[in-house]
């Protein structure tokens, strides 16, 4: 039996300006129907404080997914930022940090962070201002590094990109720089796992990796996307969803949110989830974890 009365899928965006489209959010209740999509509250698309106000008031005992990556690699280096003094511990004193070096940026926007002299080493930023420390002595790839949670994805089948990256379309690490500044400012009035144990009773954050669930769905091939009702609605099928009304062609950020949220339903009463083997205490309080990854 779930304790959970909702499951929202919050599909994330690390873009500058005031609000954006590609931030979506969809609710399925535990009592069963198709998700629903949450409405902005302007027709321009959230606003990443708006996001963060819902989140601080969520209905009922709320299981919450938020698609970026809520830290960054430590396990490999025993630091997030060898070589620098200013490395925090843990992920909180990381959030932390993160959001005083952007306290100019608006919107939770995390610029500040990226071009500060000693943090912009440790990130990928293009051809000709790539960061001399992006790939540390001894790195896997050529791809940067990767948490332990990302490690595991690789094993199931999901290509993660580093949250180092800053490059391309297929990069996360903006919005996951973004996201961090919202969760300090979360504070400790909604639990984050695993970097907070979880709780007994209310509402939970997660990370979600949006490809995870569309695996789940049914969804083969190198690109994970969809992008029509039609296919949105086999994928929903397979994880026992109704599906949701619309013909015709839906954008990626909606599709993403709708799919996760009924995947967080259809999967979260697995207790190997919350408990994979490669999540220990040191990995839990620094790097986090992604939800689904074992």
């Amino acid at each position: 039996m779930t304790r959970f009365t909702h499951f929202l899928a919050v599909d994330w965006s690390g873009a500058k300006g005031p609000r954006q489209k590609g931030i979506a959010l969809a609710v399925a209740l535990a009592e069963g129907g198709a998700p629903v999509l949450v409405a902005p509250p302007d027709p321009k698309g959230w606003a990443r404080s708006e996001v963060l106000a819902l989140l601080l008031d969520l209905p009922g005992a709320t299981l919450v997914g938020l698609d970026l990556g809520i830290g960054l690699p430590h396990a490999d280096a025993d630091a997030f930022f060898p070589g620098w003094d200013a490395s925090p511990a843990d992920a909180r004193g990381l959030w932390a940090l993160i959001d005083h070096l952007c306290a100019d940026d608006p919107h939770l926007e995390a610029g500040g962070f990226v071009t500060h002299a000693e943090a912009s080493r440790y990130f990928r930023h293009g051809a000709g201002v790539e960061g001399d420390r992006f790939l540390l002595p001894g790195a896997a790839t050529r791809e940067g590094r990767f948490r332990v949670a990302e490690a595991a994805q690789r094993q199931q089948g999901v290509r993660p990109v580093s949250n180092f990256n800053l490059v391309g379309a297929a990069q996360v690490g903006k919005s996951s720089l973004t996201g961090m500044r919202m969760l300090h400012r979360i504070g400790p009035r909604l639990p984050v796992w695993p970097v907070d144990p979880l709780p007994d009773e209310g509402s939970v954050v997660t990370e979600i990796y949006t490809s995870m669930a569309a695996r789940l769905g049914g969804v083969t091939g190198a690109a994970t996307k969809i992008r029509s009702y039609a296919a949105l609605n086999d994928a929903l099928d397979r994880l026992g969803s109704p599906p949701v009304a619309g013909t015709g062609a839906i954008d990626d950020h909606s599709s993403d949110a709708l799919l996760t949220a009924a995947w967080l339903r259809r999967v979260h009463t697995s207790a190997d989830l919350w408990h994979p083997p490669g999540l220990t205490a040191a990995v839990a309080r620094t790097e986090g974890w992604t939800f689904g990854a074992i």
